[in-house]
């Protein structure tokens, strides 16, 4: 098995959910380090932001990260080994006012790892931009869509639901 401290952003993030799968926690990966992934690095986040799906208390949470040597600072999850520090987010994995519409499955060298689609990631970061004018959000939002596949109308339909018809122009204005 791979040591941690050789361990990528994305072979961390599935490695920690491989393990606390064992426990039934149920994680999904969001946030920054999903635009690292699908950016290649362009962008760098030094979290993993996960969702917890199965409803597990913290403390089932905390123990299951102390296994695998990790420690609680403050609201984050951190390790001697690593750079990367772990954060659970509150549920619903939401993105805006809706929920998230696909979860990809990701099979890497340490795991199984679980991850908003590109079209959900783009959507996460125009909500930074949307709602609070986040124009590095926006910057994140462009790399995610220059880089993978996503679909356009559905975001575009997302941005009109979220009230950002204006605000999706200059995003679609500056993708094209």
């Amino acid at each position: 098995m791979m040591q941690i401290t050789e361990m990528s952003q994305g072979e961390l993030a599935a490695y920690i959910q491989t393990e606390l799968r064992k426990q039934s926690i149920d994680l999904v990966l969001t946030g920054g380090s999903v635009v690292s992934l699908y950016s290649d690095g362009r962008y760098i986040s030094m979290d993993l932001d996960f969702v917890e799906m199965s409803f597990s208390s913290s403390q089932k949470i905390g123990k299951a990260m102390l296994v695998l040597g990790f420690t609680q600072k403050g609201r984050h999850y951190v390790h001697p080994g690593t750079k990367y520090f772990v954060e659970f987010v509150a549920p619903p994995l939401s993105v805006g006012n809706e929920p998230v519409r696909r979860i990809d499955s990701l099979k890497l060298e340490t795991g199984v790892l679980k991850v908003i689609s590109p079209t959900d990631c783009v959507k996460d970061r125009l909500a930074g931009f949307y709602h609070w004018n986040d124009q590095q959000s926006l910057q994140q939002a462009l790399l995610v869509a220059t880089s993978q596949p996503v679909d356009l109308p559905e975001i575009e339909r997302w941005s009109a639901a979220e009230g950002m018809q204006t605000k999706y122009l200059e995003f679609s204005k500056q993708i094209r």
